[in-house]
């Protein structure tokens, strides 16, 4: 179900799957006057997470700002190209509360959350993203888009990929449409997935890293078709997580 409310999209999952975990979000937190009000239900949700860290977010149209990434453990896509391979198996990874992750954001000085995976739709997001924006603190998604949308969001990156296409309801929820570039297919892919998408959207063609020869290719469909533009892994540049 998707419910808008101002600017921002809800979208409930009753389907999703939640594992619980502790949490450090205490009792005397919650009475904090920070928190009055609030409800903690969310906070003892868990997660299997891969990691979570302060960097710079290095791709797509927020690149160079910086934000909390949160990447969770779990992935059905399975792209061969994958960077972070060690995301997929979700049992490899310790499970960790929506507090304790909402607590390590809040305090890191962060603005922006970026959750991301492997493939984070594989689960259910509402808790976690209900945890964050009650700090105050924006929430982006990075997702193929190929599991059932949860969770409240400031900003969807939708990265599809062919091993397994995304599903209809997230296109015209898209603020960004991402895709990842290895040859002249995936050019028409991304074309496909572009019509898609709601007219605001931003489009971005990004090399596979270790596809060189993609960036030629890139450069000149751009420049014959400039409503697409390019996206590059500065943080693997700047040696930054």
């Amino acid at each position: 179900m998707v419910v808008t409310s101002g600017t921002k999209r809800r979208m409930i999952n009753t389907d999703g799957n939640i594992v619980q975990a502790t949490t450090d979000i205490t009792k005397n937190e919650s009475e904090n006057p920070d928190n009055k009000g609030q409800n903690l239900h969310w906070a003892e949700t868990g997660y299997p997470v891969m990691d979570h860290f302060y960097t710079i977010q290095g791709e797509g149209v927020h690149t160079g700002r910086a934000a909390y990434f949160i990447r969770l453990a779990g992935c059905d896509v399975g792209c061969w190209w994958c960077d972070v391979k060690e995301s997929w198996d979700a049992t490899d990874h310790p499970v960790i509360a929506a507090g304790s992750l909402v607590r390590a954001a809040r305090q890191s000085g962060a603005g922006i959350v970026v959750i991301t995976g492997g493939e984070p739709l594989l689960h259910d997001l509402e808790p976690l993203t209900t945890g964050l924006h009650e700090v105050g603190l924006q929430v982006h998604i990075e997702t193929s888009g190929s599991s059932p949308m949860s969770g409240d969001f400031d900003w969807i990156t939708l990265s599809p990929k062919r091993f397994k296409e995304p599903l209809e309801v997230i296109f015209q929820l898209a603020d960004e449409l991402k895709v990842v570039v290895l040859t002249r297919k995936d050019l028409q892919w991304a074309e496909k997935n572009a019509r898609k998408c709601s007219r605001n959207v931003k489009k971005l063609l990004q090399p596979e890293w270790d596809t060189p020869k993609s960036i030629p290719l890139i450069v000149e469909y751009v420049k014959e078709y400039p409503e697409w533009a390019i996206s590059l892994q500065t943080h693997k540049f700047l040696n930054v997580p």
